[in-house]
């Protein structure tokens, strides 16, 4: 037994095998072992968390959803913030969304205790506060999915086993490369009514293949985030400077500096201004959309003791395959515009950045990426598996 289990995981390279497709072999194996546990908690939890925002809104339908009345006229912004003055409720941000079926999201400040509730704005209806009791749920299974319940020995572990899946995903398209074209075909199929060895194999080598890109472009933005060093050679590799080098003195830094520094100093010169705000919400949401002239989801921030300005942000899914790109714009309180910031104007390292987190979690594009990154992710999660039952059946073949 022992003389088999070791012939499994140490056989002899093949005739006409090339030593470097024979290394695949060997290391595809023995990482697959390794990282075989933490890729398949990843990409579980993966899949139980991609859908938290559909399921958070549905438990709360009647709040997040409202009926459309034609003939009603709809609260604007200022009608919402005179109601909730009325009861002495201070209105911090609103959240408008361009479909006419949901509900305003609305942030105020109570006795000094900020709270957040939807508002019906055909009926002037406060609808409450979202009931969190999924959160506990929902936040347990991000902590295994980013640290293993294990804080950050568990996220070196993760980091670790992610490192190995990314090259297992290469090696594993070394593997699957077909050595004649004719087998191409074969190499692209499921034989679904197969036995099951078979069908466990084409399950691992297929379906691998088909997901392997989008796997490594998942496992990488997730390794950006727990290693420095990754985001350093991404940021750099799309143009950016080197976080080891970024307070290097230059021309093009000095001059963003003193842009940023300008802005700090207009800010803080509004701040002991104290001026009153001489322009209302409606004011400000029609000269942001005359800055950003499309209909999009919008939040306004009204200004506070630390910001006193008006932030606009609207998602942008206008361009490529309706991807959301956030962009910002803000106003003093007289409406003067004051700062833009356009998603489409930023350096590709700035934009890549920014969508980190969409792009690791599949919202970038809204409900049709994150179906297909849970597609994705529940595909990851069988290849630990299919891969070692592909192993046991080979370790039963020896046995006989």
């Amino acid at each position: 037994m022992k003389k088999k289990l070791l012939k499994s995981i140490f056989r002899k390279r093949r005739k006409n095998e090339t030593f470097f497709k024979y290394l695949m072999w060997i290391s595809h194996f023995w990482l697959g072992i390794l990282s075989s546990i933490v890729v398949f908690v990843v990409c579980f939890t993966g899949c139980l968390y991609a859908f938290k925002n559909q399921i958070t809104e549905i438990y709360n339908r009647d709040k997040v959803f409202v009926e459309k009345v034609s003939n009603a006229k709809k609260f604007s912004a200022d009608d919402v913030q005179n109601q909730f003055l009325k009861n002495h409720k201070k209105i911090t941000a609103l959240t408008i969304s361009n479909d006419e079926g949901r509900s305003v999201s609305v942030s105020y400040e109570e006795n000094g205790v900020a709270q957040t509730t939807f508002f019906n704005q055909y009926t002037g209806e406060e609808l409450g506060a979202v009931d969190t009791s999924l959160n506990v749920f929902f936040e347990t299974v991000l902590d295994l999915h980013k640290n293993l319940l294990m804080g950050n020995v568990g996220r070196q572990i993760l980091g670790a086993g992610v490192l190995m899946f990314v090259f297992l995903l290469f090696s594993g398209f070394v593997l699957w490369l077909p050595k004649r074209i004719r087998n191409l075909k074969q190499s692209l199929t499921v034989k679904w009514n197969a036995r099951f060895q078979r069908l466990n194999y084409d399950l691992h080598n297929t379906l691998g293949f088909y997901t392997f890109l989008l796997l490594f472009f998942i496992a990488i933005t997730g390794l950006y985030v727990t290693y420095p060093w990754v985001k350093n050679i991404l940021i750099v590799s799309l143009g950016g400077e080197s976080i080891s080098s970024i307070n290097a003195e230059n021309k093009e830094s000095d001059d963003a500096f003193a842009g940023l520094l300008l802005d700090m100093i207009q800010k803080q010169n509004e701040k002991k201004e104290e001026q009153k705000v001489k322009i209302s919400l409606d004011e400000i949401l029609k000269k942001a959309d005359d800055v950003l002239f499309y209909k999009a989801v919008t939040t306004i921030e009204l200004p506070n003791k630390e910001n006193p300005r008006f932030v606009v942000s609207k998602i942008n899914t206008t361009h490529f395959l309706g991807m959301m790109l956030p962009d910002e714009v803000t106003f003093d309180k007289n409406g003067e515009l004051k700062t833009k910031d356009l998603f489409l104007d930023k350096p590709l390292n700035e934009q890549i950045t920014a969508l980190v987190k969409p792009l690791h979690t599949g919202e970038i594009m809204g409900l049709p990426s994150i179906i297909l990154y849970f597609i994705v992710c529940l595909i990851g999660c069988s290849l630990p598996v299919t891969g070692i039952v592909i192993w046991w059946q080979r370790l039963q073949k020896q046995k006989v």
